[in-house]
């Protein structure tokens, strides 16, 4: 689906920008234990991204519908990411509580892709 290739493809983009920003622009900014946070942001967005991208490669080969799976990934990487990147910045530490639900919704998706493939 070409949804899936476009918004993996913004996703990537956004990971390594946010990659760089962090590692140039947040530098001496923010204590280790915060930017270590960045990255794991940015560690899991390029992660997924990649995921919609075979997503999207893959529901253009196949029969198989993988919306769900696509949009759970899409709502992970905003909950995970976005509440991990937000959380670095501010150090608000309740945004932590956020970050599981995207934790929830990339297994979620990952287990779509599973049995979508075991129906084929």
């Amino acid at each position: 689906m070409k949804t899936f290739l476009i918004i993996g493809a913004i996703n990537a983009l956004l990971a390594v920008a946010l990659g760089a920003f962090g590692a140039h622009g947040l530098e001496g900014k923010l204590t280790p234990k915060y930017l270590g946070i960045w990255e794991k942001a940015v560690q899991y967005q390029m992660y997924h991204a990649l995921g919609l991208l075979v997503l999207g490669v893959l529901s253009g080969t196949t029969s198989l519908n993988l919306n769900v799976a696509g949009w759970l990934m899409t709502l992970g990487i905003i909950f995970f990411s976005g509440s991990l990147y937000v959380l670095a910045v501010t150090q608000i530490k309740v945004l932590g509580a956020i970050t599981p639900l995207g934790g929830v919704m990339f297994i979620a998706a990952w287990v779509m892709l599973v049995i979508a493939a075991w129906k084929l």
